[in-house]
């Protein structure tokens, strides 16, 4: 059997895609010191720091244009000789803390570190509350007419599974 060429062109196009995004895609090799301390240094700070688009991507995982340029902006910072804490104090105050992965705790940031809590004790009170009221009130027999009703409906059932 002989491929068409629909068959070809839409390999083509898709090989094409694959190679493009292939070719486009960013390493870290590109950012290197003369101290191998200092790479290591690098490349755990950006694994530490948040990519501000992706949100859910560090800068070193984070294929964004944006995580790009703070990946450049760190290490042109750290080659200019500041400390990791000269680079995050720079990426907060323009930032905020959100671009770190955790965040300090103080007043702004409470709500991120224990709003999970209070949301689960909270959900919890309300479980507790709906199984006591539960508890309190008494089950209701069936009225002589539902059970009727009942019965009907479950000897109709039975006669059709016959």
């Amino acid at each position: 059997m002989r491929p068409t060429i629909p068959a070809l062109a839409i390999a083509g196009l898709l090989a094409g895609a694959l190679t493009l995004g292939t070719a486009q895609a960013y390493t870290l090799e590109e950012f290197t010191f003369e101290d191998p301390a200092r790479t290591d240094e690098f490349r755990d700070l950006i694994g530490q720091l948040r990519c501000l688009v992706c949100q859910n991507e560090s800068l070193a995982g984070s294929q964004a244009s944006v995580a790009q340029d703070l990946r450049k902006e760190v290490y042109r910072m750290m080659q200019d000789g500041q400390s990791t804490d000269e680079v995050v104090d720079f990426l907060v105050e323009r930032y905020g803390d959100f671009v770190l992965y955790e965040p300090p705790i103080k007043p702004s940031t409470y709500v991120l570190w224990f709003g999970p809590f209070l949301f689960l004790g909270f959900g919890a009170f309300l479980l507790l509350r709906t199984l006591q009221r539960k508890k309190e009130e008494p089950e209701q027999d069936l009225s002589e007419a539902e059970q009727e009703r009942l019965r009907r409906l479950l000897a109709k059932t039975g006669n059709q599974q016959d």
